[in-house]
């Protein structure tokens, strides 16, 4: 905003007042520069790398996100945690949303000592994995009588895959893509795309909260079966396209996708 001063002021609280700030501030200045040339773009100009890449990775994350059916899981734990044969689901239900509030107060620790992408790696793998679980659970239940110690077992092991695939979430496919869209966004181009990104996110939340019921009464077992390959997808999506942010300015961030 031409704020020269403010700037530089913000910057050097934000550095601490014993750094020295003015390769960075240069380097900012410079990026401004470029950018403010042109405050908007043409469409066919959305095919060139820097542009295009950022995109697809930034809204993909987000759909992924949603299509893990977190918010499904969430939204109906109680019928889902009553399926298990947990008596009081609404207690356990409750016990899910303390501990997701833990695992993402755990991320914020950690995003910036081991980075976004491992996180990401780490969180898909493990959603991946409890999702299976999950899903391998309710479908040896049909197989087994009420009365076996097997069916109370497999049960509680229901239960411990969801309250695992919420913790992984929150540990990093749940805050992080957030994070990841605005880093990686160039500046002419990151508040139409970061519109865009997050009205997809929540269209995507809409239709997963909207199918989830459908799903669990056609087969609970088969809706985790669903998730687990949405976020197997999302492991190697974040393995293949997602670069590390953790230590890199905005300027070098952008630069990569030229």
């Amino acid at each position: 905003m031409g704020m020269t001063e403010d700037f530089e002021s913000s910057l050097q609280v934000l550095r601490g007042f014993d750094t020295d700030i003015s390769v960075e501030v240069h380097e900012i200045k410079r990026a401004v520069a470029s950018t403010s040339r042109r405050t908007t773009i043409r469409f066919a100009e959305l095919k060139r790398k820097r542009y295009w890449f950022p995109l697809m990775v930034g809204i993909g994350l987000l759909i992924l996100q949603q299509l893990s059916g977190i918010n499904g899981v969430l939204f109906y734990s109680s019928n889902i945690f009553a399926t298990a044969g947990v008596k009081n689901s609404n207690v356990a239900t409750v016990g899910v949303g303390a501990i997701q509030v833990i695992a993402t107060g755990i991320t914020t620790w950690l995003v910036d000592r081991t980075g976004r992408r491992l996180l990401l790696i780490v969180s898909t793998s493990g959603m991946t994995i409890s999702l299976l679980i999950v899903a391998v659970s309710f479908f040896v239940k049909g197989f087994v009588p009420e009365d076996s110690s097997l069916y109370s077992i497999l049960g509680i092991l229901s239960v411990v895959g969801v309250v695992a695939m919420v913790v992984t979430f929150s540990l990093g496919m749940g805050p992080i893509p957030w994070v990841i869209m605005s880093e990686i966004l160039p500046v002419n181009i990151k508040g139409l795309a970061g519109s865009v990104a997050t009205l997809a996110n929540w269209l995507i939340s809409f239709l997963v909260t909207m199918t989830a019921n459908l799903l669990l009464d056609w087969s609970t077992g088969g809706t985790f079966i669903i998730y687990s390959v949405v976020s197997a997808f999302a492991v190697v999506f974040v393995s293949m396209w997602v670069p590390e942010t953790k230590g890199r300015t905005l300027e070098e961030i952008q630069s990569s996708f030229r």
